[in-house]
């Protein structure tokens, strides 16, 4: 069974930094594509990163891209993004995904985790 575990979300005002941690099992690790995206309150899901199984250079949402960087520990079966300069708009459900796409604002096939609270606020 596929499990996807986010964890690392909390407060933190404008401007802090904050890296999140997707725990995974169930499949093989290594050559899984993940991804994470968010909802903030009332608005769609947004696709945020993607790490690839290979060399490929990862994925950004081009408002983050400066800011965020997606990594994985193939040893730990674990993907973090650690995010950097956070924005009040930012604040939000983060989700890991294996395979997951958002697509017009909802996820679409994949394996999701529960997600983690990020909350942006002074």
């Amino acid at each position: 069974e596929v499990q996807l575990v986010e964890s690392g979300g909390g407060l933190v005002q404008p401007g802090d930094s904050l890296r999140l941690s997707c725990a995974a099992s169930g499949f093989t690790f290594s050559s899984s594509v993940i991804s994470w995206a968010r909802q903030a309150p009332g608005k769609e899901l947004e696709w945020v990163s993607t790490t690839y199984a290979s060399t490929s250079s990862p994925s950004y949402l081009d408002s983050v891209k400066d800011r965020f960087a997606i990594s994985r520990d193939n040893a730990k079966k674990t993907v973090y993004l650690q995010m950097n300069m956070l924005k009040p708009e930012e604040a939000g459900v983060y989700y890991c995904t294996k395979g997951g796409v958002v697509l017009r604002g909802s996820r679409v096939e994949g394996s999701w985790g529960q997600g983690a609270q990020v909350t942006v606020s002074s």
